[in-house]
Formats: C-alpha cells, sequence, structure tokens
C-alpha cells in the first residue's frame, strides 16, 4: 500500500540559542574539570531530553542548594538566579559557576539601573518562571511589580507615575508583549523603557520563522518542554499567525496521529532548549507513515556566540 503524500516544512531558525548552548557547555566543561559529580541548581535548560544526557556525564540536578551534600561544584541555570543564590553558595563555600544567559543579564543590569535612579520597575512575564524570579530576585522586596497580559497593565496601580519604568521577560510572544508595552505607555507616558528589546534575539527569530510558514500549515508541531516559555509561545504563534492546529511535543513518541487526519501540510519548529535530534526523530516518525517532501523555510541565520566563564578557559 502505498503512503499518502505529506508536504513539511522545517522552521529555521529553530532549535538550540546561544545561550542554551553556553549553558550546556558549563555543565560538560566542568565534568571534564572537576570531574563528577557536578551539581546543577534547576534544570539547566527546559528539556528532559538535555538533563537526562548530563546526568549520564555526571550531573545531578536539585532545587536548591541544601540539597548539595558537600563542597562540590554547582552551575546556576540558564534562567539566572535571585542574588541570594551566589550569597547563599558562598556562604557555604561552594565554587559555583553562573550559567546564566548573557541576555538574561542584560536584563538584571537594566534592572539594577533603573533602581539605582529610583525609579519603580514594572516586569512583563510569566509568574512563576525561573527567569521572572531570577529578575525580581536582583533587587529588594516590592521594588518590581509583575504584569502577565494587558489586562494587568491597565489595572496596575503605581505610587509615582513620572518615575516608572520596564523591563520584560526575554521569552515572551512579540505581538503580545507589544500591546502590553502600548498600554503601559498610554496610561504612563513618562514611562522608560530598554534601549534595545528585551526579548532575545533567538525568540524573535523563531517566532518570525513560524509566522513565515503557518499559513501553509494544516498542523504545526512545536518540539519543546511544556514549561519551555519560549516553546509555548511557539504554539500561541502558529495558531495566530493562520496555522489552524498547533501542538507542543517533547519528542516523537508523544504525537497523536489522529492530529493528521485529513492533513496534507505541516510545520515543524523547535524552541530554543530543544536539540536538533528531536527535530530529525520526528522527521524520521513522519517518514514511517508518509511519503515526506520537505522544505525548509529560513527567516534569517544566526552568528551570536556567547563565551564561556573564565574560569573554565583559564
Amino acid at each position: 500500500m502505498s503512503k499518502s503524500k505529506l508536504t513539511v516544512y522545517l522552521a529555521a531558525p529553530r532549535g538550540f540559542c546561544a545561550g542554551v548552548d553556553r549553558a550546556i557547555q558549563i555543565v560538560e566543561r566542568a565534568l571534564e574539570r572537576y570531574g563528577a559529580p557536578v551539581y546543577v541548581r534547576h534544570e539547566i535548560v527546559h528539556n528532559r531530553h538535555v538533563v537526562e544526557a548530563l546526568e549520564k556525564k555526571g550531573a545531578v540536578f536539585v532545587e536548591e542548594l541544601d540539597e548539595i551534600p558537600g563542597k562540590f561544584p554547582v552551575v546556576f541555570s540558564a534562567h539566572g538566579v535571585p542574588k541570594s543564590v551566589p550569597e547563599d553558595a558562598e556562604r557555604r563555600e561552594l565554587m559555583y559557576l553562573d550559567a546564566t544567559c548573557p541576555l538574561v543579564s542584560k536584563v538584571h543590569r537594566e534592572a539594577e539601573g533603573h533602581y539605582a535612579t529610583g525609579q519603580h520597575i514594572i516586569l512583563i512575564g510569566h509568574a512563576g518562571h525561573p527567569e521572572v524570579i531570577g529578575t525580581i530576585g536582583q533587587l529588594p522586596e516590592g521594588a518590581v511589580s509583575l504584569v502577565e497580559t494587558a489586562e494587568d497593565a491597565e489595572k496596575i496601580e503605581v505610587k509615582d507615575p513620572r518615575n516608572l519604568a520596564f523591563i520584560t521577560q526575554t521569552t515572551l510572544s512579540i505581538d503580545d508583549t507589544i500591546g502590553i508595552i502600548a498600554v503601559l505607555k498610554r496610561r504612563f507616558p513618562d514611562i522608560h523603557g530598554p534601549r534595545k528589546e528585551d526579548i532575545c534575539y533567538a525568540t524573535t527569530n523563531r517566532q518570525q520563522a513560524v509566522k513565515a510558514i503557518a499559513e501553509k500549515c494544516d498542523l504545526m508541531l512545536v518540539i519543546g518542554a511544556p514549561n519551555s516559555s519560549n516553546s509555548r509561545r511557539l504554539v500561541e504563534v502558529a495558531r495566530v499567525a493562520g496555522c489552524p492546529e498547533a501542538h507542543l511535543v517533547q519528542k516523537a513518541a508523544e504525537i497523536d496521529w489522529s492530529w493528521f487526519d485529513g492533513v496534507k501540510t505541516v510545520g515543524i519548529t523547535a524552541g530554543a532548549s530543544a536539540p536538533e535530534i528531536l527535530v530529525q526523530e520526528v522527521i524520521g516518525a513522519l517518514r514511517d507513515r508518509y511519503d515526506i517532501d520537505t522544505d525548509e523555510v529560513s527567516v534569517t541565520t544566526e552568528t551570536t556566540h556567547f563565551k564561556l566563564p573564565r574560569a573554565l578557559t583559564a
């Protein structure tokens, strides 16, 4: 029986960004230099495949430093941590490596700069996300107010509307964030924003790539973890941009093949913490069932590279 035809549009860029690549390298280099175990506070990036691969090499993942049973090296995740975490590591005399993405660190410095000039800070982001917890934790309690939606922006009350600044999580939906910023600027005309937008280049590029193929696709598969903010945004972007059905899957085994009933074109992308091997696994699963024709649609080429900490290169 011949296989039915399926056109597969591959979004590019997709998958690992420079910050994720750097964070994984930091753990791998630390294991090479110091030997196992190397402890990692929180998932280094939001992807179980990556975490399990590092565990096999000797990394041990913990949620808090008090879970580390001695003076072992510890790596802080790419999402960033509150200032209290390195302070706690120093009290415990732990050697630590900070794998915070440099673009997240940029937001931290912006927050500190605004606070130093006496401005109250509105952070646009998702409550409970590690990046948001880390950013709020750069400053004393009460210095930062969190806004998640345009509705929140309409309701938020501030003491001094003329002494106000906003910053954003790096992995948000570009379009949603523009709407929230518009509300804040309308309500608080004197609000200060970042010189360059906080949403990172990789989030922006992956969303633009999805927009470029969404209208051509009957179905979009986004490969990424359910706790990955940038991956979940890609699902939302696909739907808004004209793809009638979009789903987040961590790997090929999670695909519900009933989604493909009547489907002739499928788009594939991957969040910034999902390795390309998972994309190829999904393509392989499609090839087993369909006669597929693949077309990679690229909106830009990424050349960003971040240096490793000096402690690992000296």
